[in-house]
């Protein structure tokens, strides 16, 4: 791999803030957030070594990414958007792991979708960790809850998403998220975008969410 590429710096940042978290970096899995890039973008990425990447949407990921897969198996491609319960079943045929799991109604067709599918899809529960009305995610009194219904209906659960308010420090709410999981025996942090994955690394993450730092700004074409 190139070492002066975006994605060689960017894993050299996850290994030295594992370095001094005193963590394994090859605990910590980088998800490539290709959301509006080109195919050509996200195949340069695959070629210099990169195999999970995230969508927000089902819709875009379901019409660029199956000759992708076709041509790369070994890629793994997780969703990291909110998800519409009416394309649960879309989601569940298409990704590989599920980010935003944050409501019953969501569960159950999620449920419904695997039972049809036939296969098990991880999802890790989304909360809105900072109480934001305008964002999505479960309120933190409602997990006890949802994870219950989510052990009956026999949905693996990888462990704890969130995004946490702009503008403010984030350590705290990463360092909530993982009080909240290792309460609750969840292992999985989905924590950590562009612009604090260093941090959220320090306070235990296990899955970073990188898309600016990566691929550059968003393309509009």
């Amino acid at each position: 791999m190139n070492e002066g590429t975006p994605l060689s710096q960017i894993r050299q940042r996850i290994a030295a803030a594992a370095k001094v978290a005193r963590r394994e970096a090859d605990d910590i899995t980088l998800v490539a957030v290709s959301k509006t890039q080109p195919v050509e973008a996200i195949h340069a990425a695959v070629v210099q070594g990169q195999r999970v990447f995230g969508e927000n949407r089902v819709q875009e990921a379901a019409a660029k990414w199956p000759p992708l897969r076709e041509a790369n198996p070994d890629v793994a491609l997780h969703l990291v958007g909110q998800l519409q319960s009416n394309k649960a079943a879309e989601a569940v045929a298409l990704f590989d792991c599920i980010h935003s799991l944050d409501r019953p109604s969501l569960l159950t067709a999620l449920a419904r979708a695997m039972d049809a599918e036939g296969r098990q899809v991880p999802c890790f529960v989304q909360l809105n960790i900072g109480e934001e009305p305008q964002k999505g995610g479960c309120a933190i009194s409602d997990l006890p809850a949802l994870l219950s219904q989510a052990r009956s209906a026999d949905i693996p659960i990888a462990g704890l998403m969130c995004v946490p308010p702009e503008g403010i420090e984030p350590a705290p709410f990463f360092a909530f998220l993982a009080k909240l999981a290792d309460d609750n025996g969840l292992a999985g942090l989905s924590m950590g975008m562009s612009g604090d994955f260093e941090t959220a690394i320090m306070l235990g993450a296990t899955h970073v969410r990188v898309g600016t730092a990566l691929f550059g700004g968003r393309s509009t074409a």
